[in-house]
């Protein structure tokens, strides 16, 4: 509890209408950090400027559609463009372009609930769904949830197979952000989606982040999703578009989806930015992703390492081999102490090593992701210890 004293320090908000809260100061903070950083691991675009953006945008778009193409009109010319080309990554008979993935999901299972008969969805607590979208999949589309597992991972054949309930769909989140970005085993995942055919439910990835499973599983983008009787992808998570997404799967179901897609207000008049975005980041982000993901384990190995070498009496990179170029690192103090520890070494020294920490599991544990691109590529193992020794010693200042 602050003291009376500091309570009647504050200034009363109804006479500085306009000045910042202390959220928005600390986000201003943040910003300034990670864009006035000369060394991160990953720079994130929303950190560029508006009219920087565009103009990037602009002078790349030449790369993917010509001079003379026609802007779009309700999904045609570029969108179009961009929906065969995902459907021929996936190795899918047809893919549907969509403002946001929260809305293709909704509607891919919606269609399958009426083709199967069963409304309720098989898929795992931490999945985007159920932590990140406002109960949606029951609230606007009438879809019930079930978890195989609350295990920190995805299920296991076994606890599809011998689950209580009916479902008539299993949806897997590949990679599992919400757990640490996990992955099964190749022979794992082909066993998990058998158990559920011997259910007679379909299978559904949801594949924000598919793009960056190839190297964990060893098998390209269509043997991937081959898996599966729909996919959803992301054009922002990982491949640094503006947003959309995009569902594939049986043209028949592709052809349903883009019926929902109206009636949900998803049918947007003109979406080539978004289209030329996603295009951009298919021809030059996608193949850079392995290499951002061998790269992310050398630099989990040298977190590791660092955090013992400064004698943390505890700290943890999870999973200690990341499956994709993003993991989580945890650590036994609060969060403030430690975004503190980020934010000052950011701005004394100009390497911003941590974004955002959070309280997560057990009483005094904090946790943060790390994402690994382009600029931390510069990144030796021997520049990631440096930078956890500085690190370190702020937190104990």
């Amino acid at each position: 509890m602050p003291s009376e004293s500091a309570v009647e320090e504050q200034p009363d908000p109804r006479e500085t209408p306009d000045a910042p809260d202390a959220d928005e100061l600390k986000a201003a903070r943040r910003r300034a950090a990670a864009v006035g950083a000369a060394r991160t691991l990953h720079r994130s675009v929303l950190n560029i400027p508006l009219t920087e953006r565009l103009s990037a945008l602009a002078a790349a778009a030449p790369d993917v559609v010509g001079p003379e193409d026609p802007t779009d009109v309700y999904g045609n010319a570029v969108v179009a463009t961009l929906e065969g080309e995902v459907a021929r990554l996936l190795g899918k008979e047809d893919a549907a372009f969509f403002p946001t993935g929260t809305m293709a999901q909704q509607v891919a299972l919606r269609c399958w609930a009426g083709r199967t008969g069963n409304a309720t969805v098989a898929l795992h607590p931490k999945a985007h769904p159920e932590v990140h979208e406002e109960s949606a999949f029951s609230v606007v589309s009438g879809l019930r949830t079930v978890h195989p597992t609350r295990e920190p991972r995805l299920p296991t054949a076994d606890e599809v197979r011998d689950f209580e309930e009916p479902f008539g769909t299993l949806m897997l989140e590949l990679p599992l952000r919400d757990a640490g970005f996990v992955l099964p085993e190749w022979e794992e995942l082909e066993t998990v989606v058998a158990a559920a055919r011997e259910r007679d439910a379909v299978v559904h990835f949801d594949g924000a982040r598919l793009w960056e499973c190839t190297p964990h599983f060893g098998r390209s983008l269509a043997e991937i999703a081959g898996l599966a009787d729909s996919v959803y992808v992301s054009f922002y998570k990982s491949l640094e578009g503006l947003s959309g997404a995009a569902l594939a799967g049986p043209r028949t179901l592709v052809e349903e989806a883009r019926v929902w897609r109206h009636r949900y207000g998803g049918q947007l008049f003109q979406q080539f930015p978004v289209a030329v975005s996603a295009l951009l980041g298919l021809k030059h982000t996608l193949p850079r992703l392995p290499e951002y993901v061998d790269h992310a384990r050398v630099v989990a190995d040298a977190l590791h390492e660092g955090f013992a070498s400064a004698g943390v009496p505890w700290s943890r990179v999870h999973p200690e081999r990341p499956h994709t170029h993003q993991f989580q690192v945890w650590l036994p103090y609060a969060p403030d102490v430690l975004n503190e520890a980020c934010l000052g070494q950011a701005e004394e020294t100009g390497t911003l090593l941590f974004g955002r920490w959070f309280p997560d599991g057990p009483p005094g544990l904090s946790v943060t992701e790390v994402t690994v691109t382009e600029e931390g590529l510069k990144w030796t193992a021997h520049d990631v210890r440096e930078a956890v020794a500085e690190f370190v010693r702020r937190i104990r200042a």
